[in-house]
């Protein structure tokens, strides 16, 4: 699928995207008390951009600049934008290295001013 066709609700979603965006992780508190480690990242293909948050040990394999392959998703919505996830089935696998490029906040046409995708508890 392309970044542009994915709307909430959709299942089973898989898509092949560059990272353009990686934010620091930060731990959250689930309503179960469990603590986890988040980050958010951005995607992009030739279509769009969507967010998605890496969780555990998912954080660390991606890079700004990888080419990802992400298998059985599913997409939600985060105050009001689309948010691909990959919840407990599905997975996403870096599939080409970066060249490079540093990690963390890249590409200035993604200024900052929008608020952080997170999943709900």
């Amino acid at each position: 699928m392309k970044i542009k066709e994915l709307r909430a609700g959709a299942s089973n979603v898989d898509l092949r995207a560059e990272v353009v965006q990686k934010e620091d992780p930060r731990e959250v508190v689930t309503k179960y008390g469990k603590r986890l480690s988040v980050a958010n990242i951005t995607l992009k293909d030739e279509t769009g951009t969507i967010a998605m948050s890496l969780w555990g040990d998912d954080i660390e394999k991606v890079s700004v600049g990888d080419t990802v392959e992400i298998k059985n998703a599913y997409v939600n919505e985060f105050r009001g934008n689309p948010q691909i996830s990959t919840g407990k089935f599905g997975k996403i696998e870096v599939v080409g290295k970066s060249e490079g490029k540093a990690k963390g906040k890249s590409d200035e046409e993604f200024g900052g001013d929008e608020e952080p995708a997170d999943e709900e508890f």
